[in-house]
């Protein structure tokens, strides 16, 4: 858990089935394809273990969201930064939905990705393995 000007918690809370459908539309837009593949992706590309699957949505209480893939981890390696560990399938998602973020804030004029990115972020700064994902993402 992360703080918003050291006084309010940043908290996850995970997406019910039944609001999934509304849950990319209403933070990517017309975007959200492009973001959902583009995280799949980034994790295809950084785990060798990742063979797809289902995967959880959640939302953060700063305004932010993120995807996991419903496993207990994975081995991810980073050539860009030579990171290379294993992490829980919750921090994976971090990862692959930062990079994600992050990489098409630069192709998509728009400033929600960069948003996106920066609650992301916020939130990843006290997660319980916060270190692994700024060693990865670094």
């Amino acid at each position: 858990m992360t703080t918003v000007n050291d006084s309010t918690p940043i908290t996850a809370a995970r997406v019910l089935d039944e609001e999934r459908m509304n849950t990319l539309p209403s933070h990517f837009g017309r975007h959200l394809l492009t973001v959902e593949n583009a995280v799949y992706g980034w994790l295809r590309e950084l785990s060798g273990e990742y063979s797809g699957g289902y995967w959880h949505f959640y939302e953060l209480s700063n305004g932010g969201f993120y995807m996991s893939p419903d496993c207990e981890s994975l081995q991810l390696r980073v050539d860009g930064n030579g990171y290379n560990g294993r992490m829980s399938g919750d921090a994976a998602g971090i990862v692959a939905c930062l990079f994600a973020l992050s990489h098409l804030s630069f192709r998509i004029p728009s400033d929600m990705l960069s948003r996106h990115f920066q609650q992301l972020l916020e939130f990843a700064a006290a997660h319980r393995e916060a270190s692994a994902i700024f060693a990865a993402t670094d």
